[in-house]
């Protein structure tokens, strides 16, 4: 069985590490620029936009996460930005008068200091619900859930047709997968949209809260389709508005 961690690293990027296959990804997809309309410099250093989800996302906008967020990647993007846009809300609930988002706990632990001046705050969630390893399953399965909600995501528009699929597996050959990351890619693009599958995994609120980030981050929804996606999984994941909303806040404050 491959290692779907190392797969989502492909999708998101590795952090501050941005080597190995990772790297081996983005050098493989330079042949195909004119393919991805140049959409370089994105989430984690350019892995979302150059590595396997822009060749998913072909001609759209990369998903733009500034120099502030090259520091994360992975599983600790996805797990930050929920855990961060949870707290604001949790603190919200708990506050109602104070109105839009709260201050989450800073990279650190909740009891951490704050985040270097050049660096997204997103907080540590060591120690929570919100630390992969504490998901159902453990890290291995969150990964796995991550990525197909995100490929799930980037079917949403319908972008990805039998001619983009015939494509996108022409240039998957050329990054050095293994034959079971290949087929894995090539099994969940080949069926049908299924939001359903994304729901199912969700069996506690913070990992329905970050496949909805990896979802979110996923896609740019600047179009009607995506934008229905989205609110749909939203009511399935049952999301409140003010969640998704400080949600929202977070990958803003993220793309800065």
């Amino acid at each position: 069985m491959f290692d779907p961690k190392q797969l989502v690293d492909q999708f998101l990027g590795s952090g501050a590490q941005q080597g190995g296959a990772s790297q081996r990804a983005g050098d493989a997809l330079q042949q195909g620029k004119g393919y991805l309309q140049n959409n370089a410099g994105g989430l984690a250093g350019g892995a979302l936009a150059g590595g396997l989800a822009g060749l998913l996302l072909g001609s759209k906008k990369g998903r733009k996460l500034g120099k502030k967020a090259v520091t994360y990647g992975g599983l600790a993007l996805v797990g930050g930005l929920a855990y961060k846009a949870y707290s604001n809300w949790q603190q919200n609930q708990q506050n109602p008068q104070a109105g839009g988002s709260g201050t989450a706990p800073t990279a650190g632990g909740a009891g951490g200091g704050a985040a270097a001046p050049e660096q997204v705050a997103l907080p540590d969630p060591s120690g929570t619900a919100f630390e992969p390893a504490a998901a159902p399953g453990g890290e291995s399965q969150m990964a796995l859930n991550v990525l197909i909600a995100m490929i799930q995501a980037a079917k949403a528009d319908g972008h990805i047709d039998a001619q983009e699929q015939a494509h996108i597996f022409e240039q998957i050959d050329k990054l050095g997968l293994g034959v079971e990351e290949k087929a894995f890619i090539m099994d969940e693009l080949r069926t049908p949209l299924d939001i359903d599958k994304v729901v199912a995994a969700a069996t506690t609120q913070e990992l329905a809260l970050e496949l909805y980030t990896a979802s979110r981050l996923t896609i740019e929804p600047d179009h009607p389709a995506e934008q229905a996606y989205l609110q749909m999984l939203a009511a399935r994941l049952g999301l409140e508005p003010a969640l998704v909303n400080e949600l929202e806040q977070a990958v803003a404050e993220a793309q800065t």
